[in-house]
């Protein structure tokens, strides 16, 4: 019955605009960090859009969105959507594209006067980015049960600032209960956030796998000096031992080869002057790869060597892990479908893994999942000139609407 059907590009390029100017940075691009002021006047937004398309609107004890479109039938829902918060110099897309994507099929049906068989829901998961609060993707893994409520709540981020009081501080912590969600399947639209799409001039992605995601903190405690009068021999430098392993994780990645990826991401050195040794470092280490015992190799290969480091040169060392996701494989027959309705409106179409976590690979716990790509211009994002063509943005909206369609009746 929705065969024909098309979504309003300039419609979702305008809301993809107006959510845009909610923590609007300088040159473009926006920070909108969870569970902030931004995020709420962002969440305000949406819920707004989501009244007036006439969803039945609530939120989980996570703070978690859900606007549910009933269907001719009860039953679990045909869920999409993804997230809202940003990196601190994040760009229009990622995650938005997501939720503003569903909420442009629902207005689609709207128009069109088609009420589907099963109920559809368009969810806003919470710190998505982990870029305040870590893990990343906490919200979706609250609500699959993967990650105990009280936990998640009481996570301090990166400002000392812990979970729940900022949930209670922009009111966004809602009544639903979470770990149990009783979902149909989901399907969530993305920009690819690499270059492949674009380099190989494929309109779209079939997404089957998302990678294994490891991050660790690492603290490197030794002793401060004078730069001019302290021997090498003598030196306990945490300053150069966080960087010897930021080398190493460049070296091991390379080694390694394939899909393995590693980041020193974040970094900060006391007492940070120009003629003392360190006596403290604070890094990231961020391990990707999509086949899990490569990744747990890479693990083991970065411990070994940040202790023998640590003896070498006299230095105490403690760990911490953020996050640490397997690999997760999507439902066959769910990338079959995204393949299928590609062709259909004759798009070109590409099956791939994805480099990035999304809060798919959390509902793939609970429900039949898969995910829409479309191409990023020069593999940009996390940046503030990150774009994707409206030509492009409208494919994979008009894809995922069939998706909808094809899982809801």
């Amino acid at each position: 019955m929705g065969d024909s059907l098309t979504i309003s590009g300039p419609r979702l390029m305008a809301r993809l605009q107006t959510l845009g100017e909610i923590g609007a940075l300088p040159g473009g691009g926006v920070c909108r960090l969870a569970l902030s002021e931004e995020d709420r006047q962002g969440r305000e937004r949406v819920l707004a859009w989501m009244h007036d398309l006439g969803l039945e609107v609530s939120s989980d004890a996570m703070g978690n969105l859900f606007g549910l479109r009933p269907g001719l039938e009860a039953g679990p829902p045909v869920m999409t959507g993804s997230h809202i918060d940003t990196v601190r110099t994040g760009g229009l897309y990622d995650g938005n594209l997501g939720v503003l994507a569903g909420l442009e099929a629902i207005e689609t049906l709207n128009d069109a006067g088609i009420t589907t068989r099963r109920p559809l829901c368009v969810a806003v998961f919470t710190n998505e980015e982990g870029a305040r609060f870590a893990p990343d993707m906490m919200g979706s893994l609250v609500y699959v049960g993967g990650m105990p409520l009280e936990e998640a709540l009481a996570t301090r981020g990166i400002d000392g600032e812990r979970v729940g009081d900022c949930l209670d501080a922009i009111d966004a912590r809602g009544s639903d209960p979470v770990g149990a969600p009783d979902v149909h399947a989901f399907v969530e639209l993305h920009v690819e956030q690499g270059p492949v799409l674009e380099e190989t001039g494929v309109t779209l992605g079939a997404v089957e796998k998302v990678q294994g995601i490891s991050w660790t903190e690492f603290t490197f405690t030794g002793t401060s000096n004078h730069a001019g009068t302290t021997p090498m021999r003598l030196r306990h430098d945490a300053g150069y031992a966080a960087m010897a392993t930021a080398t190493f994780v460049r070296e091991l990645v390379t080694r390694i080869g394939g899909d393995q990826v590693g980041t020193v991401g974040s970094l900060e050195i006391a007492p940070n002057l120009v003629n003392v040794v360190a006596n403290h470092a604070r890094f990231t280490v961020d391990l990707r790869n999509t086949v899990n015992q490569q990744l747990a190799m890479a693990e083991q290969e970065l411990a070994d060597f940040v202790a023998r480091l640590a003896g070498q040169e006299g230095i105490q060392v403690e760990r911490r892990t953020l996050a640490r996701f397997d690999p997760v494989p999507f439902d066959p027959a769910m990338v079959d479908l995204v393949e299928k309705q590609a062709h259909a409106l004759g798009h070109s179409v590409m099956r791939m893994p994805s480099g990035a976590g999304h809060d798919a690979q959390m509902l793939a716990r609970v429900c039949p999942t898969s995910m829409i790509f479309v191409p990023s211009v020069g593999g940009i994002s996390h940046n503030i000139h990150e774009f994707t063509s409206p030509e492009d943005l409208e494919a994979g909206a008009n894809v995922l609407l069939q998706v909808l369609l094809a899982l809801s009746e």
